[in-house]
């Protein structure tokens, strides 16, 4: 074969159409494969859970509550990031191969040589946007208030500037969560399954979300709701929570993204 072949650029993963119905299906899916392995959704979940415990419990004894609920924004938002070894569980019992802990987390440290690590920068770049944005909006509606009220919720909510902050950093938070979302729906299962770049993983999965956008937006409001009701018990149900959401986001990347030719 010549060189000139051999260095010919792949091709664009194509994106397909999917509906609501399929988002369902792919999350029963994900909790098939979590039934099915749960060693490995437990193990990956429990880690995330412990990072949510520790930062929430720093934040605490700092007392600074008002940054957990900017934390409580952006923890979902790695998500993805910690379910890159589920999507390895579920592609293997798709495909029949073997399911052990050195196969598993022998993809996942090798990960750390390809296109994932520079993707996760471009989010770390976003989630600081974010948090200097909150920083700014606590600035611009509470001012130089004393340390005692930035550290009493009730007493900052329950003002006219309180509130406004509550609404405006929700809406610009949300914005932000959204393009990572739509930047994260599908990119990092591509870049597990495929030798692509990082660059083209994400120009995907956006086209992914915008052009199944009713779909995705079914996709992104179970993700929201079953995080945020993980995390209320202590980060507990995030255990549960990630694997679940960690397989069906496989499946619902195996529904959106045609097979490779």
């Amino acid at each position: 074969m010549s060189t000139a072949t051999t260095n010919l650029p792949l091709p664009r993963p194509q994106v397909r159409r999917i509906n609501a119905d399929d988002v369902y299906a792919a999350l029963r899916a994900g909790w098939e494969d979590f039934r099915a392995a749960p060693r490995f959704g437990l193990f990956f979940g429990g880690i995330y859970a412990a990072g949510g415990i520790l930062i929430f419990l720093l934040l605490w004894l700092l007392e600074q509550p008002l940054w957990i609920v900017t934390f409580a924004f952006a923890f979902p938002l790695v998500g993805p990031f910690a379910a890159i070894g589920l999507y390895e569980v579920s592609r293997r019992r798709e495909t029949g191969e073997p399911l052990g802990w050195s196969e598993v987390l022998g993809v996942v440290w090798n990960e750390r040589n390809r296109q994932i690590p520079s993707m996760a920068f471009i989010v770390l770049a976003l989630l600081m946007l974010w948090m200097w944005v909150a920083s700014m909006l606590v600035i611009l509606f509470l001012g130089r208030m004393s340390g005692a009220v930035y550290s009493n919720l009730d007493a900052i909510f329950s003002s006219g500037n309180g509130i406004m902050l509550l609404i405006v950093g929700g809406l610009v938070g949300g914005l932000i969560a959204f393009l990572l979302f739509a930047l994260t729906a599908v990119s990092l299962p591509l870049l597990l399954d495929r030798d692509i770049d990082y660059v083209t993983a994400m120009s995907v999965s956006l086209q992914a979300v915008t052009d199944n956008l009713h779909a995705m937006l079914h996709w992104a409001w179970i993700v929201v709701a079953l995080l945020f009701v993980g995390m209320l018990p202590m980060f507990l149900g995030i255990v549960v929570a990630l694997p679940v959401l960690g397989h069906a986001t496989w499946h619902i990347y195996r529904k959106v993204v045609a097979p490779a030719a």
